[in-house]
């Protein structure tokens, strides 16, 4: 058993907010470059001239690359062999969490009741999902997610009857009707399988893949490449201005479902596709 204090997953925490907001990962601008020299559209060539021209801004003065820093989404695999100690979990990530948006100066947007519309000035809670993994170590991904493309995000319960094509047709769909509101081009999480619940966050899950890694299953790989060309070919375009790169793309997680069911996720990310990891 291997004793971990929870002040260093609240320094990690801090860390990559920051660098998160930050520092665009490597795939995504590689994902820009290509756009910029295959898009075929004037005005959208412009666009990914200006996401990389954002994206180097940000890296070198170490400012946020979007006004909107996000919902703190931490993806945590913990060992089972790691004892935690010194603190609360949850509310290290928290601390973590404030610490990083204070000190780094990222917009706080989260409020504290759904209603009463109250900012917690910190940006915390944190979102967190927790897997008990073989081990003595601790993975934590952050993922900031933007409010514009979380709010495109749609859950379909389909027929086991509609197959593949009823598939391909829900995520097709839900990214035709988000239109240029996530701030294409975007990439598109699709969860398939489980329950209600557990499809939503596979969904979230896909996006934390890097770009051009496609699924293992080469079914499913298959599905991927065919979602991004129905989806590139709606022509929505970078920033919504026209074009043929409306997704960077298509990402799909799968798990086991009941007979009866097939449930179906979309969480679409903006282009600002963000996610930091640390293994403690």
């Amino acid at each position: 058993m291997r004793e971990v204090d929870v002040k260093l997953i609240t320094d990690a925490v801090a860390e990559m907010s920051k660098e998160a907001n930050y520092f665009l990962g490597d795939d995504v601008v590689q994902a820009f470059e290509k756009g910029l020299k295959e898009e075929e559209s004037p005005v959208g060539k412009e666009m990914f001239s200006q996401l990389l021209e954002n994206a180097r801004i940000a890296r070198e003065e170490e400012v946020p690359m979007c006004q909107d820093t996000g919902f703190a989404i931490l993806f945590v695999e913990l060992g089972q062999d790691v004892k935690l100690v010194g603190g609360d979990f949850t509310e290290a990530i928290n601390e973590g969490v404030r610490r990083g948006y204070t000190d780094g100066y990222l917009r706080k947007s989260i409020v504290s009741d759904p209603l009463e519309r109250v900012n917690t000035k910190d940006n915390t809670p944190a979102i967190i999902h927790v897997e008990i993994v073989p081990g003595d170590q601790i993975k934590l991904t952050l993922a900031p997610k933007g409010g514009g493309s979380e709010n495109m995000s749609a859950v379909g319960m389909l027929k086991p009857a509609q197959g593949a094509k009823g598939l391909v047709d829900f995520v097709v769909d839900t990214v035709s009707k988000a239109g240029p509101n996530p701030c294409p081009p975007v990439v598109v999480g699709v969860g398939f399988g489980g329950t209600f619940e557990k499809v939503a966050y596979l969904a979230k899950k896909a996006l934390l893949r890097p770009l051009g890694e496609p699924n293992p299953d080469p079914f499913y790989a298959d599905l991927e490449k065919e979602m991004l060309e129905k989806i590139n070919n709606l022509g929505i375009g970078p920033q919504g201005y026209g074009g043929r790169f409306t997704a960077l793309g298509v990402q799909i997680e799968v798990f086991p479902c009941h007979i009866a069911s097939m449930p179906a996720a979309v969480n679409i990310n903006c282009h600002a596709s963000r996610h930091k990891e640390r293994v403690i």
